[in-house]
């Protein structure tokens, strides 16, 4: 399964260049702006395991780092201050990576 199977290749499209500058990554904004928020539970959690490149059922510091990639392809990877704040805002049980129940909860509090 693709993202795009997932979400709209042109809400993609218009969520990663809103997003281009450095320092200028909004998860909130970026989930509603690529169609995330609108989803289903179900669809969430497996747009969960697409952006899991290693499968290891967690979405670790590193992967977050590369997470627009997870969209397309030629985005650009977060900066370490951006990761973090993403980190801090997802990991809910502070073990360092997020959860899909967190990843959810993450994308629902969009």
């Amino acid at each position: 399964m693709s993202i795009t199977d997932l979400l709209s290749v042109e809400d993609i499209k218009k969520a990663v260049g809103a997003f281009a500058a450095a320092d200028s990554f909004d998860h909130r904004k970026f989930f509603q702006m690529v169609g995330l928020k609108k989803k289903s539970p179900d669809d969430v959690k497996k747009v969960f395991h697409i952006l899991d490149k290693d499968k290891s059922g967690f979405i670790e510091e590193d992967e977050l780092g590369s997470i627009l990639k997870g969209f397309s392809a030629d985005a650009r990877d977060l900066s370490a201050k951006e990761t973090k704040t993403l980190l801090a805002a997802g990991d809910k049980d502070g073990d360092g990576k997020i959860g899909v129940d967190e990843f959810s909860t993450l994308v629902a509090e969009s």
